[in-house]
């Protein structure tokens, strides 16, 4: 039998036959309605089993509808051999591998195929990486950096005034930090669901869940200096229902849009280049336990599903009590 071995051909061909696929319409239904899946997750999904598709051209001779029951495990092992060929990362190949089984797996549930081919195919071991953390001194200094850098420029800003994006982008960081936010569910809150009298604010998270965020003493006041400007400029009242972190039109702000300045502002206070907005959500983690916060709750201020997730910053903090020790401990 051929290997099958994915390609780097355009998928045009593979999306068109798939998106008038009976068994493909179907599981897309299921994963927007039970599953209740956001769309890009759905994207790929879709993506993912049409590469397979690529990969197994006699699928697609008389398609559609593809002749899923006719998938063996030996093309689900050529498959994902011939990712890993390409030198693809083991987490790209754990989520296309992922992908395919759900998909395999609602079409068993549904009696459209009669063995799931990817049943007992297994992942790539991925790298053990612990993910890059601050130190709260960085943090502190990360955070103050929106105003003294825009205090600092000399010439016009080039979308709207100095004063305004140092608040803005300074209250936006405390606020991730403060409550351990993902970027996209930072620039996703809007304020009528933002309590200053209990310090806190409902947060979307992933799966259109939903969670109450912490907020601290400076992120509270980094947030009200901010909604103060804001009315002053005309772009909405303090308690006016809508996008809390507006650009200077008033719109929303996009996860984009947040990580633009925040490369300059990183550079501006001497911080490693590959600090991103998502390293506060890991520093959060950390420092929490390093002050003795118990694994349960820091999940639920996370939002992980898993405790397993949440397990790595133990590691974390268990990587910097080793350091400590091997450079602190006399060892006689």
């Amino acid at each position: 039998m051929a290997r099958f071995a994915p390609s780097s051909i355009d998928l045009s061909r593979e999306r068109s036959l798939l998106s008038r696929d009976p068994a493909m319409e179907a599981f897309l239904s299921y994963l927007r309605g039970e599953r209740q899946a956001s769309p890009r997750t759905i994207q790929g999904y879709f993506q993912d089993v049409a590469q397979f598709l690529q990969a197994a051209p006699s699928l697609t001779a008389a398609a559609p509808p593809c002749p899923w029951g006719e998938v063996t495990p030996e093309m689900a092992r050529h498959f994902v051999a011939g990712l890993s060929a390409q030198g693809e990362k083991a987490t790209s190949v754990n989520r296309k591998l992922s992908s395919l089984r759900a998909f395999f797996r609602f079409l068993l549930g549904e009696e459209m195929i009669a063995a799931d081919p990817f049943h007992l195919i297994r992942g790539m071991k991925k790298p053990s990486l612990l993910p890059v953390t601050l130190t709260v001194e960085q943090v502190k200094l990360l955070l103050e950096t929106p105003e003294r850098y825009w205090q600092q420029q000399t010439g016009p800003a080039p979308h709207g005034d100095p004063e305004f994006l140092g608040l803005r982008d300074r209250a936006i960081l405390e606020v991730i930090y403060s409550g351990g936010l993902r970027i996209s569910e930072a620039t996703g809150l809007n304020r009528e669901e933002v309590d200053f009298a209990q310090s806190l604010f409902l947060v979307h998270g992933k799966g259109q869940k939903e969670r109450l965020g912490m907020m601290g003493t400076l992120a509270a006041q980094a947030l009200k200096r901010y909604l103060h400007k804001r009315q002053e400029l005309g772009l909405g009242e303090p308690d006016a229902p809508g996008p809390l972190f507006v650009n200077y039109q008033g719109e929303r702000l996009t996860p984009r849009s947040v990580q633009r300045p925040f490369e300059k502002y990183v550079a501006f206070a001497g911080l490693p280049a590959e600090v991103t907005p998502h390293k506060l959500r890991h520093s959060f983690a950390t420092h929490l336990l390093a002050a003795g916060a118990d694994l349960r709750t820091v999940q639920e201020l996370l939002g992980h599903a898993n405790l397993a997730t949440t397990q790595i910053y133990t590691h974390l903090e268990i990587s910097r009590l080793v350091e400590v020790y091997d450079r602190a401990h006399p060892k006689l």
